[in-house]
């Protein structure tokens, strides 16, 4: 009788979390949504920087503004999942990186895009199941495991590029560059990738399994594994997600930029993970917004980009971004208060 009713119980928190989450998220909430506040922020940044420097709504602008926060999208969605369980990963970083220049050499030594993006990934995806099986099955802390695969990555990068840049990636040099550096309809690609990813990150927090289990075992982990979802795999996948979610921001980024040093993406992180802050993801896990992680890091190019035409120097951009973050959790701890 007691376990059947803790059971009873531990399905109850779960359901609850979810509930909860979906509450949030509900267009009738929308106005206690962090994401909305934080995109009314962005509007008043831009009405503000229109007026004054005349370059800020230029087209040339707006597309250097979109597609340079695209790049830090795409990682903030991955970054998203895993905060949702409560955890962190300081690998990203140095992730892009690592999987930009083993794209780089594969190119470079004459194969296609397809095997360079498909060794971008194979990478990607083994740096993630590592942190993932070291966090999930060894109970290591989040902090510890990637900040020491942080320095690992940053090491095996070097090495494997001899401490060189890359510049030529064979014959499809031209498609390549195509990709992560132009436009369709005048909107940067890396914007439609973000676009097509941020949908199915809304969907999958919202109509599958295992949007509802990551939602889950972030609202309670233990209630969860009572509850029978299988904590630990779900726990890896989002570290695997993570890390994919990376390799494929450098593989647009090297197309991009047309070269890649081992030193690419390095500090990466910190704006990736005040970006999912900023957005709406809550340290402690258990709310995920897709939105929230693309309008975060809207916001930090816009303030990157709104210094430099203000004329402030670039030595002050890190500072207004912690400030940001640090506003954005203060703002969420009052809202926790509010709700209690």
């Amino acid at each position: 009788m007691t376990n059947s009713k803790q059971s009873q119980e531990d399905h109850a928190a779960i359901d609850e979390s979810i509930t909860s989450r979906q509450e949030v998220s509900g267009f009738g909430a929308i106005l206690r949504t962090q994401p909305f506040w934080v995109f009314l922020a962005l509007v008043a940044l831009g009405l503000v920087m229109s007026f004054v420097s005349d370059a800020f709504m230029t087209e040339r602008n707006m597309f250097n503004i979109t597609r340079n926060m695209a790049f830090f999208g795409i990682m903030a969605l991955g970054m998203s999942a895993v905060i949702c369980t409560a955890g962190i990963d300081l690998s990203v970083g140095s992730l892009v990186g690592l999987t930009g220049i083993v794209t780089g050499l594969i190119m470079q030594a004459g194969y296609g895009i397809e095997l360079g993006f498909l060794g971008c990934m194979l990478v990607a995806t083994a740096v993630g199941l590592v942190n993932g099986i070291l966090i999930a099955y060894l109970r290591m802390p989040p902090f510890v495991v990637t900040l020491g695969m942080l320095s690992i990555v940053v090491s095996l990068a070097r090495v494997v590029s001899n401490n060189q840049m890359i510049y030529q990636f064979g014959p499809d040099q031209d498609l390549f560059e195509w990709i992560g550096g132009e436009s369709v309809l005048g909107v940067p690609n890396v914007v439609w990738i973000l676009i097509v990813l941020t949908a199915a990150f809304w969907w999958v927090w919202r109509f599958t399994t295992w949007g509802r289990w990551v939602i889950a075992i972030g609202g309670n982990a233990h209630a969860a594994k009572l509850a029978g979802i299988p904590v630990e795999r779900i726990v890896v996948s989002v570290y695997v997600v993570c890390s994919l979610c990376a390799g494929l921001s450098a593989f647009l980024f090297v197309g991009y930029t047309g070269s890649v040093t081992n030193g690419m993406g390095f500090t990466w992180e910190l704006t990736v993970i005040a970006a999912t802050v900023i957005g709406g993801a809550n340290l402690m896990g258990g709310i995920v917004f897709a939105l929230g992680a693309p309008i975060g890091a809207a916001l930090i190019e816009l303030i990157r980009n709104s210094l430099l035409l203000a004329g402030i120097p670039a030595l002050w951009q890190q500072f207004f971004v912690g400030l940001f973050l640090i506003l954005a959790v203060l703002l969420e701890q009052i809202r926790n208060r509010g709700g209690k």
